[in-house]
């Protein structure tokens, strides 16, 4: 039922006010209390959120409906409001025909395959302790005219907790979604700010929700044309930031990652990473001393690790930053406000980006009916051929010149494969290697 980031899909199919009801009550049954709830700007969240405020109260818990905010902002309003949960209707990055629903914790971290999986055994047994007629929740509605409260407290951590400069240029590309907190703390400490896709519409009518590099074209010519600092770009719940430089390009989601690990850490610290991160991010931290840990690809488990002691950093390259000593859940708007803060004191973006090493990198997928099968099999024969293999999440293996990752799809009948290197023939090397394995494994298979 719950996958790496709740639940997801189309409306009307995997995503039903039934489902959103039964969650609800699932919330309550498992023992929340207090729940906050808020959802991004797709039209089918008003729905979705009815019915998942009559499930919640239906079985006795209170409700706090934050509105229409950002997925940061209501991870941090749990916490701040004292819930025992909280809930986002969102479908994040993808298109507008999806929505979902990811749930919280009460410090403000997503929650955990454990906690999913009680949630889904609820729902999925029916086994709801309802309330008696004097026991059934409220519902408490916080005002979101002119910014509501959680996005104006949202606004006002970021701006006391980073150096935000005064002289920017700074375009920040909203993609229609709920990510307003960021151009409002970057405009409150004297920025010059110009948004595109402002306009709150779930329909994303001015570009694709996911902020790709083929989705962002004009943020890019609109950066590079204005003689802009920067440009950030938000994904339709702005959990996700990506970044655009100077120069107007879009950078890559491991350069990014490799500022940000750089920035945070110390010698001996560590910095959690999906199994799919370039090699540019360990060679960038190796410089100073630190290392990172991997984790499986999913900003949940990243939360996980960079809770733990040591760990100073989390993100992944699709876009996920999180700071552990701020704020345990993947913050768009933060990770705007820090690379603002970073080019304020650094003075460009494009050269630390220049700075860092360019590594090639092939991926590719193999189509197949068997793919968790194929995917097993080739951990088997890697296990016995290579010295460095992990099955943390797929098959990882490292070598002299590089590493490879084959893992399962987990929305499509498809093996997908990963490599790279240093140089370009090592890579291309790696990569045959690894399709060499798939194909070995699916025709045993």
């Amino acid at each position: 039922m719950f996958g790496t980031s709740g639940v997801r899909g189309p409306v009307g199919e995997d995503v039903t006010a039934d489902l959103a009801l039964d969650v609800g009550r699932a919330l309550a049954t498992d023992g929340a209390e207090t729940v906050v709830v808020g959802r991004d700007a797709r039209d089918s969240g008003r729905m979705l959120v009815r019915a998942l405020l009559a499930g919640l109260t239906e079985c006795g818990a209170d409700a706090i409906d934050v509105g229409v905010e950002a997925t940061p902002t209501v991870a941090r309003a749990v916490a701040r409001e004292g819930a025992d949960a909280g809930v986002v209707v969102t479908a994040s990055h993808n298109p507008a025909p999806d929505n979902g629903i990811k749930l919280w914790t009460a410090s403000g971290r997503a929650f955990g395959e454990e906690r999913n999986d009680r949630i889904a055994e609820i729902v999925k047994t029916a086994a709801f302790e309802f309330a008696g007629h004097d026991g059934i929740g409220t519902v408490e509605t916080r005002d979101a005219v002119a910014g509501g409260d959680a996005r104006r407290a949202h606004e006002r951590a970021l701006r006391e907790t980073v150096p935000l400069p005064d002289d920017l240029s700074v375009v920040v590309d909203l993609g229609n979604g709920v990510g307003r907190v960021t151009a409002d703390a970057l405009h409150a400490t004297g920025c010059d700010v110009e948004t595109l896709n402002a306009q709150r519409d779930g329909r994303f009518p001015g570009r694709p929700s996911e902020p790709t590099a083929g989705n962002c074209e004009t943020a890019c010519a609109v950066v590079e044309a204005t003689d802009a600092d920067l440009g950030v770009v938000h994904d339709g719940d702005a959990d996700r930031m990506m970044a655009i430089d100077e120069r107007g390009r879009f950078l890559s989601g491991d350069a990014l990652l490799a500022l940000f690990a750089r920035r945070e850490a110390e010698p001996g610290d560590s910095v959690a990473v999906p199994v799919d991160t370039s090699l540019l991010v360990a060679d960038a931290l190796a410089e100073i001393g630190a290392e990172v840990t991997y984790t499986p690809v999913g900003d949940a488990y990243v939360a996980a690790e960079a809770a733990k002691p040591g760990v100073a950093f989390g993100g992944e390259p699709s876009g996920a930053w999180i700071w552990p000593e701020r704020t345990p859940c993947p913050d768009g708007p933060l990770a705007a406000c820090v690379l603002t803060a970073l080019v304020g004191a650094e003075g460009s973006l494009a050269a630390l980006v220049d700075d860092l090493p360019d590594y090639p990198i092939r991926r590719d997928s193999v189509r197949t009916d068997a793919k968790s099968a194929v995917a097993d099999r080739v951990g088997a024969i890697a296990a016995d051929e290579y010295d460095d293999v992990s099955t943390l999440d797929g098959v990882r293996v490292e070598t002299d010149a590089g590493w490879f990752l084959v893992r399962a799809s987990g929305t499509e009948p498809l093996v997908r494969i990963t490599a790279e290197a240093r140089d370009e023939d090592d890579a291309d090397a790696l990569f045959e290697t690894a399709r060499d394995l798939v194909e070995r494994a699916d025709d045993e298979i």
